[in-house]
């Protein structure tokens, strides 16, 4: 069963219960930031940013957005408007999709994982957590890949606070580590 449709029928229903709420006061995914910052080497090496967005399309079946350089830092050869980044943002059934690639595929085919830090959480019900290789995911052949790299994936949910939030994102399955 998909994520989406086990938090529609299953998940929602057993969390209103739980929580003593209205079943539209339950948390939801509002969208998934996916974020790779590329910094020095974008700067060396333009093309680079070319293969990981190929990676990071197959990744979440989204084209990436280029994130460009805010300000000119002179020690870094980094001039305001490069290009140093890129981010995908992922709304509704394609959020689900993969959040559930994520928990049930990546997550356990990353090195020494021992669950998620609760510390993620940011006060206003977001988590935020990195992954250090994108090979875990495993729409990527590992055979053809040119360049390893890792991203910062934030997940923004409609919860309140960060108790809601992480009661909604174990729910969903999110393996936290134990304390």
């Amino acid at each position: 069963m998909a994520l989406y449709e086990k938090y529609k029928n299953e998940i929602r229903k057993k969390l209103a219960e739980e929580l003593n709420l209205n079943i539209m006061e339950v948390p939801r995914i509002e969208k998934i930031v996916v974020h790779v910052g590329w910094g020095r080497e974008a700067v060396e090496d333009p093309k680079s940013l070319e293969i990981v967005a190929k990676d990071l399309a197959t990744i979440t079946g989204q084209k990436p957005v280029i994130t460009k350089a805010r300000k000119s830092v002179a020690q870094f050869k980094l001039r305001k408007g490069m290009p140093i980044g890129l981010k995908v943002t992922l709304r509704g059934k394609r959020a689900y999709d993969f959040l559930e690639r994520l928990i049930n595929f990546a997550l356990p085919r990353v090195r020494d994982f021992r669950g998620l830090p609760k510390s993620g959480f940011d006060g206003r019900g977001s988590y935020n957590f990195g992954l250090s290789e994108h090979t875990a995911f495993p729409e990527i052949d590992i055979d053809k890949v040119q360049r390893v790299f890792g991203m910062d994936i934030t997940i923004v949910t409609s919860a309140k606070n960060d108790e809601l939030a992480y009661r909604f994102l174990e729910a969903l399955g999110f393996p936290f580590e134990r304390a």
